[in-house]
């Protein structure tokens, strides 16, 4: 079940993860019709040729950090931890145009700002996992939720905050979005923090995670 959960939120984030990496695919085909039409200038336009081939260098270079963020989902790599304020910031990037398209707004509290000497929590593929849980949690089961609110609590707690109002969708629901089979709700979410060594606590439309893992897990 926990497994389900895990791939219901990956498939949730999964159009924002393609769009990184299509992105800078759709930037160099368009180089590459450029190179075609330089190559038929006489002289050598030694700028323009300088110019393209610098764009289409920061454009792989691009394509390779997409490439290299899909492990970012794996729990079965051992990597370097994240920061909270890293965790936040990529996860609310991640997951912000879904939200809006739905009318509901995503605040980072001004305490998540990064910090040169921010503790690394380690298991950062999981951590990732809880956060878009909490996130969708709100989103799936607060009735007419028009925004959340992210801070810090302590050294290592994340407070999600939720705020019901008339929610305004800004446009159509994507057609494109991948369809969701699984509604994230308490049961989900808990199921979710046990598997992966986590707590949380649900409290009405609040949220609070603990990213350092419970000492008897994993």
């Amino acid at each position: 079940m926990a497994a389900g959960v895990r791939h219901e939120l990956l498939t949730r984030v999964f159009p924002a993860l393609r769009h990184d990496l299509a992105s800078p695919v759709s930037v160099i085909r368009m180089a590459m019709l450029m190179f075609k039409r330089l190559a038929t200038v006489k002289p050598a336009d030694s700028a323009a040729w300088e110019e393209r081939v610098a764009l289409v260098e920061s454009q792989v270079g691009a394509l390779a950090t997409g490439v290299r963020s899909l492990r970012d989902w794996e729990l079965a790599v051992t990597d370097e931890g994240v920061t909270r304020s890293a965790l936040v910031a990529q996860c609310t990037g991640l997951m912000r145009a879904a939200f809006e398209l739905n009318g509901i707004r995503l605040h980072i509290g001004e305490g998540l700002a990064p910090d040169e000497d921010e503790q690394r929590f380690p298991a950062g593929a999981a951590l990732r996992y809880m956060f878009l849980g909490a996130l969708s949690y709100l989103h799936d089961g607060a009735p007419k939720l028009s925004a959340v609110r992210i801070e810090p609590e302590g050294g290592d707690v994340v407070r999600f905050q939720g705020t019901r109002g008339a929610s305004d969708p800004t446009e159509p629901a994507d057609p494109h979005r991948a369809p969701r089979k699984l509604a994230i709700d308490g049961v989900a979410l808990q199921l979710l923090a046990e598997d992966l060594g986590y707590f949380v606590a649900l409290d009405g439309d609040t949220v609070r995670l603990s990213l350092a893992r419970r000492s008897n897990n994993h």
